[in-house]
């Protein structure tokens, strides 16, 4: 090997989960610091109000008017502006954090984790960053965390920023 590192490096591209919790802005930071990409997607996840799972559950008993789509339009067109509002914030961050990033919604249409691991599939990256909420206890036995789903399903390499990192990471001058 000759050492010379001056040829270019292939094109890496990684994406963010992001959901506008400081647990999340905390992997940005620690995306921007750590880790070198060419490419970045900011991707932030949106269920449909329609798609709530006391509606859904309601609407398959039986129980409940019918589904009034105008409304249910109406419900969804303001999550989704709250979502792209959020994942605005995120490309914020990341360009504060150094990073060349570009925005994106996925639906979820069954789970959050599920979402982010197609997002991941359908940009073809080479890796998923995501944070942690740091639940513990019973709040963790009742609700089991995005990261870890995205962990134990994700093809491809994870890098996790847990909840409890006190400090973020320090600026180089």
């Amino acid at each position: 090997m000759s050492g010379d590192h001056s040829q270019t490096s292939p094109r890496t591209v990684m994406m963010i989960a992001y959901d506008g919790s400081p647990d999340a802005d905390r992997a940005i930071e620690y995306a921007g610091k750590f880790l070198n990409s060419n490419d970045a997607f900011v991707v932030t996840a949106w269920e449909p109000g329609s798609a709530s799972p006391a509606r859904l559950s309601s609407l398959a008993a039986g129980f409940g008017p019918p589904p009034d789509t105008a409304f249910d339009a109406d419900i969804d067109g303001a999550i989704r502006a709250e979502a792209q509002t959020t994942n605005k914030r995120g490309l914020e961050l990341a360009a504060a954090s150094g990073l060349a990033a570009k925005g994106s919604l996925v639906e979820v249409e069954s789970t959050v984790w599920g979402a982010l691991v197609a997002a991941a599939d359908a940009l073809n990256v080479d890796l998923l960053v995501t944070g942690t909420r740091g639940a513990s206890g019973l709040r963790a036995l009742l609700h089991s965390s995005v990261a870890q789903r995205v962990l134990q399903h994700c093809h491809r390499p994870v890098f996790v920023v847990p909840a409890h990192c006190d400090q973020p990471p320090a600026v180089q001058p």
